[in-house]
């Protein structure tokens, strides 16, 4: 993993930034790739896609959940959102992760919020409810709770990691339930998963086409790889796929126009949404997957409201050396250490 990335990486699991940031909504550009605040602003978002042709998933932002209460506020929030969709009528579901739930401190919690999102679903038309992987450590209580929730519903589904030596098992034990298929945008060992893009690439296309030839269930095929894209394309004509039970899938406010295209040649597409308060961690691990997106965040850097959690962010890069002492060589230990922080505003 490259210098840049674990740098990212590490800030998106910074609990004091991921706070601090809340009070500022989406900034450092990440107002171009997070949808707002409210759910308000997510309906229109998801009725300006709707008219393109295009459905959405929806995350409701949260992250460092770690008590009763803000886990049953982000339920509730959820909740909200998938009362928004059904009312409004719109083409949408929902993407869900079990550590906003409560997993990370009580998975009964997690499991009784988790479960009330499924039902309230299925009752609203059978909306699909999205189980979002996370960091390796949670797979097995994702596919636990996966496994309970399947015996008694048809509309939830999860994410394989291509990057994970364990997708191949994955793929086989789901052929029945809807799967978004990714590359995958966590930092894990070389012990569980691939480390070169190269590999990853080569096992992303690998899973694609096994899911393809065995799936009974949509699969959502999640990724701005416009070559890997036309490979998939190439794929299913040759084998003759149904397209019903195919589609393609990108995050919101990245490569638009290729997703508008690939709409109007008659793929599902959908859009993965975010929108809330919690808005950093998830905007790092996106500059992390593609450090060329600081574009999007250099042309806020002039504004004043972005001063302040630019001064925290290079604090944060001083306060790192645990993650960059391990991408540094130095030529001699008894050499003073050359590298230093400067952030000048």
């Amino acid at each position: 993993m490259s210098l840049v990335k674990s740098f990212f990486i590490a800030l998106s699991n910074n609990t004091f930034l991921n706070e601090a940031a809340k009070s500022m909504g989406p900034s450092l550009g990440a107002n171009k790739v997070v949808a707002g605040n409210t759910i308000e602003d997510v309906v229109n978002t998801i009725k300006r896609l709707n008219r393109k042709n295009i459905a959405v998933t929806v995350d409701n932002l949260g992250e460092f959940v770690n008590n009763k209460q803000d886990a049953i506020a982000a339920k509730d929030d959820i909740l909200k959102v998938m009362d928004a969709i059904y009312q409004h009528n719109l083409d949408a579901h929902m993407s869900v992760k079990l550590s906003q739930l409560g997993a990370e401190f009580d998975k009964a919690l997690a499991y009784d919020n988790i479960y009330e999102i499924v039902a309230t679903a299925k009752s609203y038309n059978n909306m699909h409810i999205n189980i979002d992987t996370e960091k390796y450590d949670s797979l097995f209580d994702i596919t636990q709770t996966l496994d309970r929730l399947k015996s008694e519903f048809s509309n939830v589904g999860t994410v394989i990691q291509a990057y994970l030596y364990k997708g191949d098992v994955l793929i086989d034990k789901y052929p029945n339930l809807r799967l978004r298929l990714v590359k995958g945008a966590y930092k894990e060992s070389p012990y569980i998963a691939y480390q070169t893009k190269e590999e990853i690439d080569e096992n992303y296309i690998h899973l694609i086409e096994k899911r393809l030839l065995n799936a009974q269930n949509m699969t959502s095929i999640a990724t701005h790889d416009h070559n890997i894209i036309n490979h998939v394309k190439s794929f299913i004509e040759t084998h003759d796929i149904d397209k019903s039970r195919v589609e393609f899938q990108m995050l919101y406010g990245f490569r638009s126009d290729l997703a508008e295209s690939i709409a109007n040649e008659g793929y599902n597409f959908t859009i993965y949404v975010p929108f809330g308060d919690d808005w950093f961690g998830y905007f790092m691990r996106r500059l992390a997957e593609r450090p060329q997106n600081l574009t999007l965040a250099f042309k806020e850097f002039v504004k004043p409201k972005t001063l302040a959690i630019l001064g925290l962010v290079g604090l944060t890069a001083c306060l790192l050396p645990q993650t960059l002492s391990k991408k540094v060589k130095r030529k001699s230990t008894s050499q003073p250490n050359r590298l230093r922080c400067r952030t000048r505003l």
